[in-house]
């Protein structure tokens, strides 16, 4: 398996802060051919580094409402649940699941009420208590450089090193930390391919 390298880290630095700049431009600045480029771009899709091209909205310039934090204290075992209903609130920008198993969001809302939007989007039971702070600016800097590739085995879950291995299975790209790893991973594939 090819680990990722500065080039990689380049080229992803390049698509966010432009996700819609030109292969033969991305090509130039890495001194790389436009298709070599593509096809690191392809990988890096593959891998999950890069899950999709999108457009980052300032919301404060298309609509009015007062851009709030609200921090969640959910129930145990209802996160994923008030997580799924929270992406359906209007307004909602970012939305961040803590360690300790509270729901956190960053909106902008019409009416500045908090209280009514919750009651009529959320299970009320789901959510012990929330706090709601104002804000006055946000950023986002999705900076890749600094930062350390760190595949997982679709295995065992471990850090899949140079050493590990790599396989299409019914075109889908896994990534395993070793043989016996890919090698358990397929025969359980198959295995339940045929149960199926």
């Amino acid at each position: 398996m090819r680990e990722l390298d500065e080039t990689d880290l380049e080229i992803l630095q390049l698509l966010v802060a432009d996700a819609r700049r030109p292969y033969n431009e991305i090509a130039d600045a890495v001194d790389l051919s436009p298709p070599t480029v593509s096809d690191r771009i392809d990988r890096l899709k593959e891998l999950g580094v890069v899950r999709r091209f999108t457009v980052d909205l300032d919301r404060s310039r298309l609509s009015e409402g007062v851009a709030v934090l609200v921090d969640l204290h959910v129930e145990p075992g209802r996160v994923s649940e008030v997580r799924s209903d929270v992406e359906d609130i209007d307004g909602v920008e970012h939305i961040f699941v803590t360690a300790d198993g509270n729901v956190v969001f960053h909106a902008r809302l019409r009416n500045g009420a908090i209280e009514p939007l919750l009651s009529g989007t959320l299970d009320t039971d789901a959510v012990r208590e929330y706090d709601v702070r104002l804000l006055t600016d946000s950023a986002w800097h999705p900076e890749p450089r600094g930062v350390e590739f760190a595949l997982e085995c679709d295995e065992c879950g471990n850090t899949v090193t140079s050493e590990g291995e790599s396989s299409r299975i019914d075109g889908e790209l896994y990534q395993f930390c070793c043989s016996s790893c890919q090698a358990r991973f397929e025969e359980q594939y198959e295995e339940l391919k045929q149960a199926a």
